[in-house]
């Protein structure tokens, strides 16, 4: 299996580039989900204009992304964001770090925006549930992300879990089945001695779980899938184990997906393949035509056939 990176590839090679020769650059490109970056050097070729537009930015905002991110980026974050854009980090390359371990990670950190954005909620429910540990009791804030048309991200903290539940709606039935497969493989490889720590892993077609029934704006048809994921303080108690959680667990719905189209891609290619072979074992089975027209012996008789 393709594991997805949490960092977007063109921001990070893009600013690789100009912190070795810096040039005037002005590009627009789209991360997963429809999130839209604009990167450009609006004054000079020594200051570069990061800007990300997220479609649920208001929520993570209300989760603590503005927090996250100046943590994060701490003064890069700029005030005031580009027109059309929800925030934007100004990149100054000659205060950049030197050093090549220095500059590597100040690059990674950079091209990981929208995976820091979108790991607010997350943090804010690791937090929640160390609270609720504590007391015994209670519920964490239901918290939604909705990211996609018609999609969304559930993460609710209780005493002695944090769940995570992902809706996602399948174009066609073939992406349900093939959808049902690969969840099924989660739920079997999670019995191997090797891997018996990993999230538990749920999945509900059609109906809601119990945990999100109560909201009033979601669909009930067949192509809706709901995927649940059950995270214990194990998942995220330290913080090296926590960030890489969050990494993986956003990137689900993209993963799911992405290797849907993969084996439908693989199948077909071995359809193909398949019919090819038919055909040859057809066009040496067919047998030989009689040549038409009359025959002459040498001695210039004809023959007929009857």
């Amino acid at each position: 299996m393709i594991l997805l990176e949490p960092h977007n590839v063109i921001i990070q090679q893009t600013l690789g580039e100009k912190l070795i020769k810096p040039s005037s650059l002005d590009v627009q490109f789209v991360d997963y989900d429809g999130v839209r970056f604009h990167l450009c050097t609006p004054e000079k070729k020594t200051v570069l204009l990061l800007s990300m537009h997220i479609r649920c930015w208001s929520e993570l905002v209300q989760y603590g992304a503005l927090d996250v991110l100046k943590r994060e980026y701490g003064s890069l974050v700029k005030d005031e964001a580009e027109p059309e854009y929800n925030v934007s980090l100004e990149i100054d390359l000659e205060q950049a770090p030197t050093g090549a371990e220095d500059r590597e990670a100040f690059i990674t950190s950079i091209s990981l925006l929208k995976r820091n954005a979108l790991a607010a909620p997350f943090e804010l429910a690791f937090k929640s549930q160390k609270q609720l540990e504590s007391t015994g009791t209670g519920q964490g804030e239901l918290m939604q992300i909705h990211y996609r048309d018609e999609e969304g991200i559930y993460v609710q903290s209780s005493p002695d879990r944090v769940t995570v539940i992902f809706s996602t709606v399948f174009s066609d039935e073939t992406d349900r089945i093939y959808g049902k497969v690969f969840l099924q493989e989660f739920v079997d490889a999670r019995r191997l001695p090797a891997i018996q720590n990993a999230p538990q892993v749920l999945y509900s077609s059609r109906d809601p779980p119990l945990e999100i029934r109560h909201l009033g704006n979601l669909r009930n048809t067949e192509d809706m899938g709901y995927v649940t994921f059950v995270l214990f303080p194990r998942h995220f108690s330290n913080p090296t184990v926590a960030a890489t959680t969050i990494s993986h667990i956003q990137l689900f719905r993209d993963y799911l997906h992405y290797h849907i189209k993969c084996s439908k891609a693989y199948m077909h290619s071995r359809m193909r393949h398949r019919v090819a072979e038919f055909q040859k074992v057809l066009n040496r089975a067919r047998p030989e035509v009689a040549p038409s027209g009359d025959r002459k012996t040498v001695s210039g008789k004809t023959m007929i056939s009857r």
